[in-house]
This record gives C-alpha cells, structure tokens and sequence, in this order.
C-alpha cells in the first residue's frame, strides 16, 4: 500500500471545482456531428468561384455523410471527423447566357488529410468547347476555394469543442501569471532554436503519385491501333469529349475534361 500523498495521481481525488475526472485522465468525448453538418453547409453552399471569363456557383449539396466529434484523454485533445460530400454547381461564361450544369464531390476530407490534401472533384452534365472551359476554371480554381473554407472548418471545429472538455487540474488552476509569462518565453526560446537549427536542411513539397505499367494485347492490325490511339477525330468519338493532342515525340495529350494527361514517349508507326 503506498504512503499517504505517494499514490498513482491517476487515482488520488484531488480538491476540484467539479469533482470528476481527476487529472483528466480518463476519456471524454464530445459529439460534433451535427454542429459539423450545419458549418459544412454554411461555408460551402452558395460557394462562389470566378475569374475574368466564368462565374461558378454551388448551388446545393446532394450528400453530407459522415461524422464528426472531440475527444479528450489523458489531458490531450483528440478530433476524429471524416465526411463524403456531394452536390450541385452551375456555371457561365461572363460574355454568354447558356447556363452549365455539373456535379462536384470531396470524397476524402478527415483528420488524416491536411486541408490542402483535400480533393475537389468536379464534373460536367453536358460537354462542349464552352462548357469544358467553364468546368476547367471551377475545378481549378474552386479547388483553392474550397480548401480554403474547409481550412476554416478544421479551425473552428478545434475552437468551439476544445472548450471545457479539458477541465483544469489543482495545479494548473493555481498557476500564476508570472508562471504562464515564464513559461511562453520558454517555448519561445525554443521555438526560435528549431527555426535556426532547421534553416539549412532543404524542405520539399510532398506529392503524392503513382506509377502504373500495363501491357495489352489487341487483335486488330498494327495501323489500325496506331489510327486509335494518335487520330483525333477517333479518339474523341471514343471518350465522346474534346481532345488535345500533339501527335509527336514529347507531344502532350489531355483528353475525359482533362482527368487524364500524358506525353508521347515514342511513335512507332
């Protein structure tokens, strides 16, 4: 048995201003999902996108699945939340009048992904040379936007349920300005010695790729394949959209709205 004020703090009742959860040890949770869903649809529905040429809009939002909520254990703050969302968008050239239609998704936003891991994905209803230019302008630029208002969401989800779910110990109800002021120099202090240890070391950009090989046999004769895969007019009646190529050594290609790019490494005809 151990001596009177030499026991584990996790199971010594020490004096609090609400009695439980001594040392906050043991684990809280805070639900979070429905706050979530009503800041979700606040930050991304009406959600404007434009430049110079076209104007975007989220128009509404088909699919908000998932949950979300705030946890606390051994005085640490934990978040856990993953969504799918879905929806609408519509778009026009600033000079035009046709209206076009498409539908978007964020299939990967969690507290494993950082807000600029975050996908935006986007589509279009009807595929034309005008509507292809609208849906480029949203995918590219709405992706910034989004990833900045889901930014915004990690933040405030920290703000609003980090509060009170780590209670205060006796000791740190106790502990004096002089104290706090102490001890942010401290963290200063070091937090200046990691910026000058680290000022040499080379920092890259993390890019998350893959490389596929694949090897197909076609029973059809060779000029015919070659016509397929380096003819225009036949590779748009294929992915039934427009098509960019530059049918030469180092040509780039871009076809399916742009979803996938690649390079002609060799022509062999």
């Amino acid at each position: 048995m151990a001596k009177w004020g030499e026991g584990d703090p996790r199971w010594i009742v020490e004096e609090r201003p609400d009695g439980t959860n001594v040392n906050n040890w043991h684990w809280t949770e805070k639900n979070a999902t429905n706050w979530s869903k009503d800041k979700l649809k606040e930050l991304l529905n009406g959600l404007i996108v434009e430049d110079d040429e076209c104007y975007c809009e989220i128009n509404s939002m088909t699919t908000l699945d998932g949950e979300a909520s705030a946890n606390n254990r051994k005085g640490k703050l934990i978040f856990f939340y993953e969504w799918t969302i879905a929806g609408e968008w519509s778009g026009n050239l600033k000079d035009g009048v046709k209206k076009h239609k498409g539908k978007f998704e964020i299939p990967n936003l969690s507290e494993e992904n950082e807000a600029d891991e975050v996908n935006f994905e986007v589509t279009i209803d009807k595929t034309t040379d005008e509507s292809y230019k609208v849906k480029e302008m949203m995918r590219k630029k709405g992706q910034d936007l989004v990833r900045k208002q889901i930014a915004k969401y990690m933040k405030e989800l920290k703000e609003e349920y980090g509060k009170g779910i780590v209670l205060p110990t006796k000791g740190s109800a106790t502990t004096t300005a002089t104290e706090k002021k102490h001890t942010e120099n401290k963290m200063r202090q070091e937090m200046n010695k990691m910026i000058i240890n680290q000022s040499k070391e080379k920092v890259g950009v993390r890019i998350h790729t893959k490389t596929l090989t694949d090897k197909e046999e076609f029973k059809c004769r060779a000029e015919d394949l070659y016509r397929a895969l380096t003819d225009k007019e036949m590779v748009q009646a294929f992915t039934s959209g427009p098509v960019s190529m530059e049918v030469e050594k180092g040509g780039r290609f871009s076809f399916l709205n742009g979803n996938i790019t690649g390079e002609f490494v060799e022509l062999v005809s």
